[in-house]
């Protein structure tokens, strides 16, 4: 008859750190419409306000819809060579 194989428990194993992908879903967020926001930053463009580019590396959430239209827009706001 075989003996069954005990083990010592140490507790719970270490986690590693968080990653930054983790660090970046704590972060507080807020949901608006884009046209309460589009005014503002149409202005701040215009304007050439300085903080934008805090925010230039940020990533913003659309839907597929708009993204589609603006991919549409950008192909045809080329100048003709």
């Amino acid at each position: 008859m075989r003996r069954p194989n005990l083990r010592v428990y140490y507790g719970p194993q270490e986690e590693a750190p968080p990653t930054a992908s983790v660090l970046q879903q704590t972060k507080p967020t807020v949901t608006v419409s884009l046209g309460e926001i589009l005014p503002l930053l149409a202005d701040a463009v215009q304007s050439d306000r300085t903080w934008l580019r805090d925010f230039a590396d940020d990533e913003v959430t659309i839907s597929m819809d708009l993204y589609e239209v603006l991919l549409a827009y950008q192909y045809y706001r080329r100048p003709v060579a």
